[in-house]
């Protein structure tokens, strides 16, 4: 027989971390889902929303709802890249497109954003 004693701390550990312009948000508000939430309010406002939305499996498949808007409306969204040049189309694109695998890879994950 043995005797087994542990400390333990569990730290969080960052599963996704995307990075986008600020510059976009009006380009995200023109993607407007079925349950009427746009992209801007799951990117830059997912706590804002009603409920909020705190974990990855409840942003999943509006960001996928979201991507199928952005390919679909490729063309008019396109008009809102800002004219300073920071920040596209294909940026928010790729930033949906790979946070929207990230939530489906980790769907426990915590909701974290910082304005």
């Amino acid at each position: 027989m043995s005797l087994d004693v542990r400390l333990m701390i569990t730290k969080p550990t960052e599963v996704y971390s995307g990075n986008i312009t600020h510059n976009l948000g009006k380009m995200a508000s023109k993607v407007v889902l079925a349950n009427g939430l746009t992209l801007y309010n799951i990117l830059w406002r997912p706590d804002e929303c009603e409920p909020p939305l705190q974990k990855a499996s409840e942003i999943a498949e509006l960001l996928d709802e979201a991507l199928g808007i952005l390919i679909q409306d490729k063309d008019r969204l396109k008009q809102y890249n800002p004219e300073n040049g920071w920040g596209n189309y294909y940026g928010l694109f790729e930033l949906v497109h790979e946070y929207r695998n990230a939530a489906r890879a980790e769907p426990n994950a915590d909701i974290e954003v910082c304005r």
